[in-house]
Formats: structure tokens, sequence, C-alpha cells
């Protein structure tokens, strides 16, 4: 049996914000990019997208109509991913393949894999084999997809799909534990048990890094903040130190991409200065809390006060969001529940010999779980709910580069293991039993 190091298996893990992908066997990811991706129609031959290129930097007249003068033309949809991605572009939508963690559009993903290998860690991906993460509650139909693109398009020598989950358990070194992963588009609480997903235990919520940074938005919004997108307007310099903000005017920004710019700095925002509070947040308990002060890209400066622990408690108690002007109810109000809630219905949903391993193995992680105080909180809403001689232990690494790339890091270290090279799925085996053969050998 040889050790990993020879494989160089690649690792990639495309999350409903960030894409991250390397080399198995390293700490962090070799590259790492936003999965949302900017479209913009085209249509005919690629002869006729050719003046699409000059017309980029909005200098062509003719580009506002271009996309809607040949209506019989087969469109077509040029991506731009990345880098290329950041910059403004006229009638430019932004896109994102995945909804709560499955993919909506393959297309999308299939651009974002193909610039990751020959764009991004420049490799030919026959050279190498694969290790995918998927969501914990992937589909089969899913999988096969995923399995299908790789063999035949990527041409890859051999695959293996693990579970967000397992990874997760993998990185903390660990083959039982529950994982709350928090992800930006959803959170997803499953528990793990000797290397395997226990799928009757996932719980899930659409409650997400995403979800509070539009309530963040909105909840400044309301207050009579305006979030200006960088793209919108630019510094002069009027005296030495001084400067005055001037607007700029582009017609022809799509309200997707306007929308992605303005949440970048709301994202921000959170991040800066949101904590959870200790004690379920109240309206009027929290009336007076000192406010931190955050500078905006044009310059404004603005005072942010209860929102920075009313924001994150939404992930304890969905409800705060509905009151928050301009946030939509949910549907179906009786299956959002908060984290403490997801934890204890996934543990009641296993085996009772586990339960005890479960509660004093928590795992934190995603980008989400570094808000400040979340780890305490849990634990201790967790204990006030759970039997009385259960032992409640929350884990989360101290590094929030660890919490973000847990999935990743878990991918790395088990497609390095020696004892793990015989479980790759590999082409000659795609090709004698076919796709679905792929649930077999990926559990």
């Amino acid at each position: 049996m040889y050790g990993g190091d020879e494989v160089s298996a690649i690792v990639i893990d495309v999350g409903s914000y960030s894409c991250k992908a390397g080399y198995a066997g390293d700490d962090t990811p070799k590259c790492v990019f936003p999965s949302v991706v900017g479209s913009i129609e085209q249509t005919g031959d690629t002869d006729e997208a050719k003046p699409e290129k000059e017309a980029d930097s909005g200098s062509d007249p003719k580009n506002g109509s271009k996309p809607m003068d040949v209506d019989k033309a087969k469109t077509k949809r040029k991506f731009y991913l990345g880098q290329e991605f950041e910059f403004r572009r006229d009638h430019m939508e932004v896109i994102s393949p995945l909804k709560d963690g499955t993919v909506m559009d393959w297309e999308v993903v299939d651009n974002i894999w193909n610039h990751a290998f020959r764009r991004r860690l420049l490799i030919n991906p026959e050279e190498h084999p694969m290790l995918i993460a998927e969501p914990s509650t992937n589909s089969g139909q899913q999988r096969e997809k995923a399995a299908e693109l790789m063999f035949e398009k990527y041409k890859v020598p051999a695959l293996f799909l693990a579970k967000n989950a397992v990874l997760t358990s993998f990185a903390s070194g660990r083959a039982t534990s529950l994982v709350v992963d928090c992800g930006g588009g959803s959170t997803v609480v499953s528990a793990v048990h000797d290397g395997y997903v226990l799928q009757k235990s996932a719980a899930t919520s659409p409650i997400g890094g995403e979800f509070l940074t539009d309530c963040m938005m909105k909840s400044l919004e309301s207050k009579g903040v305006v979030i200006r997108p960088k793209y919108s307007f630019k510094k002069k310099e009027v005296s030495p130190g001084d400067y005055k903000v001037v607007d700029l005017d582009f017609p022809n920004t799509t309200d997707s991409y306007r929308l992605y710019c303005m949440r970048a700095i709301a994202s921000d925002i959170k991040e800066s200065v949101c904590r959870v509070p200790d004690t379920p947040f109240d309206e009027v308990a929290y009336a007076n809390v000192p406010t931190t002060s955050y500078e905006l890209p044009d310059g404004q400066t603005i005072e942010v006060g209860a929102d920075r622990f009313k924001i994150p408690d939404i992930l304890f108690n969905p409800y705060l969001s509905q009151t928050i002007p301009g946030i939509d109810g949910f549907g179906d109000s009786t299956s959002i529940r908060g984290l403490p809630r997801m934890v204890l219905d996934s543990v009641n949903r296993c085996d009772v010999d586990i339960r005890k391993e479960l509660l004093s193995n928590i795992l934190l992680s995603g980008g989400s779980s570094s808000i400040l105080q979340i780890k305490e909180r849990l634990e201790k809403e967790v204990l006030e709910e759970s039997p009385q001689n259960a032992r409640v232990k929350v884990l989360a690494s101290g590094s929030s580069m660890e919490r973000r790339f847990s999935v990743w890091i878990g991918g790395s270290i088990l497609a390095s293991l020696g004892s793990f090279q015989q479980m790759w799925f590999s082409k000659a085996e795609y090709e004698e039993h076919g796709v679905s053969y792929i649930q077999r050998k990926c559990p």
C-alpha cells in the first residue's frame, strides 16, 4: 500500500458562499473564490460574441441593445468567475448555482470546477483523483450527475464523494460527532457515527450567513442608512486628507449585481460588529447598549446598536427576523427551528446508545460559526434542555479559518491517508458498472 503523497489528489468543496480547492495533504485550500458567477446572455455564434469583449468596458453604446436585438438566434451564457467577476459589466446577472446546498444549475457548477482546475490550480484533471465534498442531505440523483460529469467531461482517473459532516468530523479527529454546519445558504445539523452520516438525523434550516446578511441590510435601511455599492461612486481629493464623493452612473447595471455589491458590504458589517448575546435577545433590555461605529466605503460612519446582538440571535430564535421591516416571514413556520432545537431533534432521532456520545461531541463549523460567543451560547442552551445526567460539550476550532474550511481540511486529511487509497471509485469501475455504482462505493 502506498502513501497518499504520491497520489496528489485534488479536494474540491463548492459551498453556497465560496468554492475551495487544493491538494490533499495541504493545511489550507490553494484557491478560494465566490461560488456565485456573473452571466451575460449572448446571441448567435461565438463570432457575434466577440464585440461583447470590447463592450465590457461599458463604452460601446450598442451594448445596451445587444442582448435584446436578436431574439430568434440561440442565446448562450458567457460566465465570469473569480477575479473577472469582481468588475462591473453591463447586463451582467449574478447567478448562484446552489439553493439550500442543492445544485440547481449544473452548467454553472461545471464552469466553477473548470475554473478551479484550469485557471486556479493549473492542473489537468485527467491526471488527478478527485475528492468532492457534498451536502450531507444530497440525493442519489445529484451524486450520479456529479460522477457522470467528472468521468465523462473531465475524464478523472478516480473519484470519491464525501459528505460534508463526515469531513468536518475527520478534520477534528473524531469518528463520532454531531456536526452543526452553519454555512452561507443554510444550516445543517447531522450525526456522524464511525465515519458515516446517519441520514435520519439530518436537520436543516434555511437560515445561514446570507440570510443574516439580508437581515442586517434591511434593518440598516429601515433606520435610514444608505449602503452605496463600491462601483457607484469615486472619491476625489479636495484638499490633502479631505475627500469628496462623486456619484457615477451606470444605467445598465443589473439589480442582482447591485444587490450582490450591497450584500458584500452588509456582510462585512455583520462580521465586524456582531456577537451572539449571552441570553435571548430582548428589545427592551438591549435598547440602551453602547453602539459600535463602522465606516462605510463611501466614508460615512454609521453606529450599530442593538442590531449587533439581534441579528446573530436569529440563529437561535428565527422569529426575531419577522420584526425586521422588509424580511419575508417563513411560509411553513413550524419547520424553522433555532440551533439548540435542531441539535436536540437531531440527537433524539439517533439510537439511544449513542446520544450521550453525540451530546459531548458537538462540532461547530462553517463560516457563520465564527460569530463571537456562538459556541458558549449553544452549549448553555442545549445543556438546559438535555437530560439531567448528559454531558454537553460544544467544540469549535480556535481559528475562524479552520471553522470556515473544516470541510475542505477534512477532505485533505482523508484523501492523503494510505488506508483510504483502496476506497476510490475508479474510471475502470465506472466503465464496468455504470454511474449508479457510486452509491455503493461512496456511502
